[in-house]
């Protein structure tokens, strides 16, 4: 699913409006008539209405599901913000045509006019939508900070009054939604950490615009789902054996962090790979060999951590970074490693924080190669940032810069390539905020990675694959109850979905 910026979304509705063709009003309906059966099939019928709208479309669209709901007998007041012009024509129609209903109208013309919000309304936000491009303040300010004190649950259209679509809102005033129904597609603000405390539960409703336009227009930014996933994904031939998935290696594991390596190597066997060698220190040999039984071990020296890695030539894939801890070698370590090894690899949890105290190493990464950092950890490597929106341009101007893809984890993990494109990832969920599951996603990455998937779709499917399965152990257990093993035992589900 692209992800659209404000002018892209602008010019999707002028291209329906000529192409379907429909009336701009009759757009204007189709998009307050999905909000009001959105409204009445999630419990809020019967309700009574406080309805805030500014004499743009926006506001149109307010006008139109305040005729809608008055006309099936709810109790609505409009509130129209009142700065002494015109609306646009299509909030001037739908203004005349609710003078028609029993809605009480009202005119907010300065902060004197601003009444207080019968207890028991529903608010909706329908003041400005994803158009907006400067701050709030004077009167519309005065009136966000209004409804927001009210306590009254907030359903915002479109977008919150007072978040921008593609740029951070930094501390400016914002609508605090509890709900927000948005249209057609997802907006980047929807998909900022920053910004959840202003979206609250989001819904993107679908009100047909020309799917010709989504076609035919590229997007710098894409939301994975299912659809995307199930085409990156490879079927397995039927006359194969385990050569062909590939043979891949894990550097993993010191002492007290053996389990990190463990669940990076279980993760590995269940993406589908055919072989796995872990080069791990002496102390971790009997944990891996008893808990991974799939996997070979290669000893490496240093007793209770990785000193040094013998050959890494024959296999198609390395993961390096879950569990080997922060010791004054492995920057000599991790050199050595990116020396033998130039094909594409994926780093991941100690190896990025050595990196973060050798930047120098940085530019010996093999070209393609996957970073997997949560947000401290691209931090350390890239220095902190002013906003969510900030720090995902320079994860695109660093994969651009280091020739790498960069996997920012979290919420909507974060995919930038070397091409400019980013992906924001439309599974998992806040059960997967517990130890280990960084470690799974490495060793699933780097099977899918050792089976020949391009870096890109390597990073991709893995991060939606992992996701899926934290989903699914989530459905079952709970998210409070699962942990990082529970999301590997998912993984055949996930695959399942897909398939």
């Amino acid at each position: 699913m692209k992800i659209f910026n404000t002018e892209q979304i602008r010019k999707w509705d002028e291209y329906t409006i000529t192409h379907e063709p429909i009336a701009s009003i009759d757009l204007m309906e189709r998009a307050a008539k999905a909000c009001f059966d959105w409204l009445i099939d999630h419990k809020y019928k019967n309700r009574s209405f406080s309805i805030f709208c500014s004499k743009g479309n926006n506001g149109g669209d307010g006008l139109a599901l305040a005729r809608m709901l008055s006309y099936t007998g709810h109790n609505v007041a409009v509130f129209i913000l009142e700065f002494g012009y015109m609306g646009t024509n299509d909030f001037q129609a739908n203004l005349a045509r609710l003078h028609e209903t029993e809605a009480n109208i009202s005119f907010i013309s300065s902060k004197e006019n601003i009444r207080g919000i019968r207890e028991n309304d529903v608010v909706i936000d329908a003041v400005l939508g994803s158009g907006l491009n400067r701050p709030l303040d004077g009167l519309t300010a005065e009136v966000v900070e209004h409804i927001n004190q009210s306590g009254n649950e907030i359903i915002a259209i479109d977008i919150p009054t007072g978040l921008f679509v593609d740029k951070s809102a930094g501390a400016g005033v914002v609508i605090h939604a509890t709900h927000t129904l948005s249209f057609q597609c997802y907006k980047l603000a929807f998909l900022i950490k920053e910004n959840q405390q202003f979206v609250g539960e989001l819904h993107v409703l679908n009100i047909g615009l020309h799917e010709e336009f989504l076609n035919n227009t590229s997007s710098n930014y894409t939301l994975v789902d299912g659809t995307l996933a199930h085409q990156l994904l490879k079927p397995r031939k039927k006359f194969s054996h385990k050569g062909d998935y590939g043979h891949g290696a894990l550097i993993v594991g010191s002492t007290g962090l053996m389990g990190a390596a463990v669940l990076c190597a279980k993760a590995f066997m269940r993406s589908g790979a055919g072989k796995l060698t872990c080069h791990i220190p002496a102390e971790g040999n009997v944990i891996m060999q008893i808990s991974v039984p799939e996997a070979m071990s290669k000893i490496e020296k240093g007793n209770d951590h990785i000193a040094s890695v013998s050959s890494l030539e024959k296999y198609d894939a390395v993961g390096i970074g879950p569990g080997i801890n922060l010791y004054d070698s492995h920057s000599k370590l991790l050199a050595s490693v990116f020396k033998e090894y130039r094909k594409p690899m994926v780093i991941d949890a100690d190896a990025l924080n050595v990196l973060s105290k050798s930047p120098e190493l940085l530019k010996q990464v093999p070209s393609f190669s996957i970073l997997t950092p949560h947000t401290r950890e691209f931090e350390r490597l890239f220095g902190s940032q002013a906003s969510d929106f900030n720090r995902i341009e320079i994860a695109l101007e660093k994969a651009k810069g280091l020739n790498v893809i960069m996997v920012l984890k979290g919420p909507y993990t974060f995919i930038a390539t070397p091409g400019g494109m980013g992906y924001f990832n439309n599974s998992g969920n806040p059960g997967m905020a517990t130890g280990g599951t960084g470690d799974v996603l490495t060793g699933l990455i780097t099977g899918l990675l050792c089976q020949g998937y391009p870096p890109e779709h390597a990073a991709i499917l893995g991060v939606y694959v992992h996701g899926l399965a934290g989903d699914l152990a989530a459905f079952s257990l709970s998210q409070q109850a699962m942990t990082a093993g529970d999301v590997i035992d998912y993984l055949g589900e996930a695959f399942k979905a897909l398939q």
